[in-house]
């Protein structure tokens, strides 16, 4: 029999390091994951200026209020298995080993392209104010790669200490949007201080389902509160706080500075102001009622706003990896931690490799890091999450029918059905408004080549589980285990 070393004993270990984050701090990763004022700045501006239509404060209400009943089954769950593989141990546990390696599959495309398309959105928004403040125009990728230097040396990092700058720069960001929001509502327009856009009137128009679609992205990241589960201090507490803190957060933070702008705007006037202004829409606004040296600040606070994102989602595959590794999807060394920091090693120094080599990729080929990597890479991994996100919906149900464990039918089935039967249909809005959400033309195959990537990704998920099925039936058989899978090997 073989004992199993402590984190403390060895430098490389195979657990994450326990008790180390509390209900805000997980909070922080979350929301740092959604990037604020990454969102109020590119994303509503974008959605109000591509589709036309004013209802997006009001979308985000209901997109909340649909990912809050979800987040019921989903914490539930949670509840009787703390693993930081999360949507990939939910429908393993669910809909079986086959369909949870597929969805890892898709997990890691998701994310990955979710973390470095940041860095195209980095270079971009920092390298103008280098321009202007240091009188040098550096190309973008020696910003992004700067930025990648700092997000690979905080990724083996303690992750309490991940937690504390995410505070910092969350905290500013957060406190400069509602700065802009109230700025906003006591300057309105000549039309007046009208609620238009937050009656659910304003999304019975016709391509609503771009303005969803786009609304949901806003959300991704709320997810990732389980990721943290095994790091959690009393994760039965803090992952359900976490979760439904973030949702109510991001909705309502969301729906009130998209609906702000339209009371400076005017409703009937927030469509061409988006399109003219673009992501520069809320600085203008705010330079007329703030000043200028806010609006600095501001646009500082965006760059970090990104790089607090980054720094999130490469903690979230990073530990996507580590799951993997720990229950041999992928190799074994994926599945070690450094002692010191109890960070997944491996899984930090792969997705900073990846990270790299992107940029490295699109700066010798010259291409648009704002477009096409910032926001192709986010439509993409976006898409790929709410895929995710979907297929879980469908494992809770699965898995508490099998399984009751003792929760409510309402956290069972009540909360979980309706959830995933919205959840549909806003996966089929995804696909047929998938030119809409990338901005290209119809017909364009781009539209329809990244989504088809994911269908490629579960094949071949599909296929690896068969093979570790005939060839390694002891690895397969532990597959969605987490922490018990690698006990077992250990103990044996």
């Amino acid at each position: 029999m073989r004992t199993v070393k402590s984190a403390e004993s060895d430098p490389i270990s195979g657990a994450l390091a326990a008790d180390r984050l509390g209900a805000p701090s997980v909070v922080y990763f979350v929301l740092s994951a959604a990037a604020p004022l990454t969102v109020v700045a590119g994303v509503v501006t974008t959605a109000y200026a591509i589709t036309g239509i004013t209802g997006l404060p009001v979308a985000f209400l209901v997109v909340g209020i649909v990912l809050a009943v979800f987040a019921v089954g989903y914490v539930a769950m949670a509840r009787h298995m703390a693993n930081a593989g999360a949507f990939y141990t939910y429908v393993t546990r669910g809909l079986g080993r086959p369909a949870g390696i597929a969805a890892a599959w898709v997990a890691l495309i998701a994310y990955n392209a979710l973390q470095v398309g940041l860095y195209g959105a980095f270079g971009a928004a920092t390298t103008p104010l280098i321009e202007r403040w240091a009188g040098v125009t550096p190309p973008w990728w020696v910003v992004s790669l700067i930025a990648w230097a700092l997000v690979a040396v905080l990724g083996v990092m303690r992750v309490d200490v991940n937690g504390r700058l995410l505070a910092v720069l969350l905290t500013a960001e957060v406190a400069v949007i509602l700065l802009f929001d109230l700025a906003d509502l006591i300057n309105p327009a000549p039309s007046g201080f009208s609620m238009e856009t937050l009656s659910p009137g304003a999304l019975f128009e016709p391509g609503v389902g771009a303005l969803l679609v786009i609304a949901t992205l806003g959300f991704v990241g709320f997810e990732s509160s389980v990721v943290f589960s095994e790091e959690s201090r009393e994760p039965r507490r803090t992952v359900p706080l976490a979760t439904y803190s973030a949702v109510a957060i991001i909705a309502g933070l969301y729906a009130l500075s998209s609906w702000a702008m339209t009371v400076a705007t005017g409703p009937a006037a927030i469509v061409a102001t988006a399109q003219r202004d673009q992501a520069d829409t809320i600085f203008v606004l705010a330079a007329q009622h703030l000043g200028g040296t806010v609006v600095d600040i501001a646009r500082v606070l965006f760059a970090t706003s990104v790089f607090a994102a980054m720094i999130s989602f490469h903690n979230t595959t990073a530990r996507y990896f580590f799951a993997l590794g720990r229950e041999r999807v992928l190799p074994a060394v994926f599945g070690r931690t450094r002692a010191r920091s109890g960070a997944p090693k491996a899984g930090s120094i792969a997705q900073s490799v990846f990270g790299l080599v992107v940029i490295a990729v699109y700066a010798l080929l010259g291409l648009d890091p704002l477009v096409q990597l910032f926001f192709y890479g986010g439509s993409f991994g976006g898409f790929g999450v709410l895929l995710l996100i979907f297929v879980t919906s469908i494992a809770i149900i699965v898995f508490f029918l099998r399984e009751p464990s003792g929760e409510t039918v309402a956290r069972r089935l009540v909360a979980p059905v309706p959830a995933a039967i919205a959840l549909a249909v806003m996966v089929w809005l995804a696909l047929d408004n998938f030119g809409t959400l990338l901005g290209v033309p119809e017909g364009d195959p781009l539209a329809w080549i990244l989504p088809a990537v994911y269908g490629v990704a579960v094949v071949v998920g599909l296929l690896w589980a068969i093979t570790l099925r005939s060839r390694q039936p002891a690895v397969y058989s532990q597959v969605g285990m987490g922490a018990k899978a690698a006990t077992t090997r250990d103990l044996t």
